[in-house]
């Protein structure tokens, strides 16, 4: 199992300085991401999931991710599944809802969509809009409803190109730790 944490840090190397149409690298948005989770006491699982809730765009062929660039490669699924081989529900389950708690918050919460980035705002479009009531309704009831919440708001507050952030090798131990026990 550790040669899958040793593909995830070769993806930041490899990846980490690519865009997605926010003003700064994905690297460093995962990164602000997994300290804001750690930093309001979020369990060792879900600052994993944050670390790695974008890695479906290192997975992705193309050179860069844009929010512009018209296309939505559904980056939220591609990286849980990539993820599942080696990380429980815990951790996946997180990264798979964290478009869908964007889309939930948009229909909830009026001023949500409102402090969205701009990326974030023209991504939504294509990841289907504020969801209806009854899709609500139904994303409130998953299992893992408030995981999915804080980690998109973590997501959201890890765009910050004024804050310092930390080094990536910081959570290796955080990542070998949360990998399924081998039977």
């Amino acid at each position: 199992m550790s040669a899958i944490v040793s593909e995830i840090f070769e993806l930041f190397a490899r990846f980490g300085s690519r865009r997605y149409g926010e003003d700064l690298c994905l690297q460093d948005h995962m990164g602000q991401t997994a300290a804001m989770a750690q930093s309001l006491g979020a369990p060792a699982s879900l600052v994993v999931a944050a670390l790695l809730h974008d890695i479906g765009y290192f997975l992705h062929a193309g050179p860069e991710m844009s929010a512009s660039d018209g296309g939505d490669i559904g980056h939220e699924a591609v990286g849980a599944a990539w993820l599942s081989r080696a990380f429980d529900e815990e951790v996946t389950v997180p990264v798979a809802l964290h478009v869908s708690a964007k889309r939930y918050l948009c229909a909830v919460e009026p001023r949500y969509h409102e402090q969205l980035s701009e990326a974030s705002r023209r991504s939504l479009a294509r990841q289907g809009g504020a969801m209806s009531q009854s899709e609500a309704a139904a994303f409130a009831k998953e299992l893992a409803f408030d995981a999915a919440v804080l980690l998109r708001r973590c997501d959201d507050q890890g765009k910050n190109t004024q804050t310092a952030t930390p080094d990536i090798e910081r959570y290796r131990d955080l990542v070998i730790a949360a990998l399924r026990p081998i039977d």
